[in-house]
């Protein structure tokens, strides 16, 4: 790719060869999520398993991808997510790693909360889970269950719900999401809970799409969070709750964008490589999807360059996550067609890149929950009509 930084190019260069490593065990994770133990030792597995952590924390290696690439910002993280969701969505989002949980400590987490978690992701891979949907409720934080209730000595006991969190049944640590106990909006706080401590419960639930990312259920049952475990505490109210979920959400949503574009550059490839005889319309709508692809791509890439520079980012980043979702759930099923009316029988890994697609379009809020997003930074100005 031009026009990148070395260090990003170098990047990119490795993780487009590590792609194939995860296409060759996709459709084995899509049958038995467990199986993503078998996986840990890729270099693609590796790699994500450190991404977010911070120096001090190193797992180093002779190999590529032994130890984590510190820093990455959001136009590597989206370069990296369009090239490894190009191999396979699923094994990306399985791996081992900070994943969401770290990006919500580069937001809240105190230095002693973050040697706590990268401590321990640095002695073997080990997942994380953000718990923040619940049911009936999915993400809307006014309307809030989960409880945090004092216990009088800073610490809390931990009561609720949440539901489709990947990963959570794997996890060691969690970040949760809830609500003081007897107050309004500004009371949401986020929490770091030990997984194996008493209360915590998580459930795999069974889904069509993405299904090595296991989403689960979790309930909480008196759960005891000691002070020193809640996020935030040494900033101001208002950017513990909802301001800490806005960035983290605008951080990630280019990379949704982007696990989205590489499934439909997987299912655009594939058809390349299994029709090489489309003529006519066949022929003209294959290249239209391509077209749209490197449109979305653009979209994704000029989102993720405005997050890194603080510009109106998550608003760019709500139109390139509905945009690019929209793609790959078109893309996905017009390769399906193009094999005929037994293709989902016929070709497997086509039907998962499908189901996969749609999956994507309910990883941090629906195409719906992006386009009012994207009306209010129009609505507001912050947003070029141009």
């Amino acid at each position: 790719m031009n026009g990148l930084p070395a260090g990003l190019a170098t990047t990119h260069a490795y993780v487009r060869r590590w792609a194939g490593d995860l296409r060759a065990g996709a459709l084995e994770l899509d049958r038995d999520p467990d199986a993503v133990h078998s996986f840990l030792d890729l270099p693609a597995i590796r790699f994500l398993a450190g991404h977010e952590t911070p120096p001090g924390w190193e797992r180093t290696g002779p190999e590529a991808g032994a130890g984590p690439a510190h820093g990455l910002a959001t136009l590597e993280r989206v370069l990296v997510s369009e090239e490894l969701a190009r191999g396979d969505a699923g094994m990306m989002l399985a791996s081992p790693g900070a994943s969401m949980c770290g990006v919500l400590l580069g937001v809240l987490g105190s230095q002693a909360q973050r040697d706590w978690v990268y401590g321990r992701l640095a002695e073997r891979p080990r997942w994380t889970c953000f718990a923040l949907t619940e049911p009936e409720r999915g993400s809307a934080i006014g309307e809030m269950t989960a409880t945090l209730t004092p216990v009088g000595d800073g610490s809390y006991v931990l009561d609720g719900e949440k539901r489709y969190i990947g990963n959570a049944a794997r996890a060691d640590v969690g970040a949760v999401f809830a609500r003081v106990a007897g107050t309004e909006r500004l009371g949401v706080l986020a929490v770091l809970v030990d997984t194996a401590d008493p209360g915590f419960k998580a459930e795999p639930l069974p889904t069509l799409g993405l299904r090595g990312a296991q989403l689960t259920r979790i309930t909480l049952e008196g759960v005891r969070v000691p002070a020193e475990r809640v996020l935030g505490a040494h900033l101001p109210p208002t950017r513990r709750g909802m301001w800490s979920i806005v960035a983290v959400f605008d951080r990630l949503r280019p990379s949704v964008a982007a696990i989205a574009l590489g499934i439909a550059r997987a299912a655009h490839e594939y058809v390349a490589e299994h029709r090489r005889s489309l003529r006519g319309a066949e022929r003209e709508t294959y290249e239209e999807l391509g077209r749209r692809i490197d449109a979305a791509r653009t979209l994704t890439y000029r989102a993720a360059r405005a997050v890194d520079r603080g510009r109106g980012g998550g608003y760019l980043a709500s139109a390139a996550k509905a945009r690019a979702c929209e793609v790959a759930e078109d893309v996905t099923l017009g390769a399906l067609r193009l094999f005929g009316p037994g293709a989902r029988l016929d070709h497997p890994l086509l039907d998962k890149y499908a189901r996969d697609a749609r999956g994507v379009e309910f990883m941090e809020g629906t195409r719906n929950i992006q386009k009012l997003a994207l009306f209010q930074g129009l609505h507001t100005g912050k947003v070029g009509r141009g």
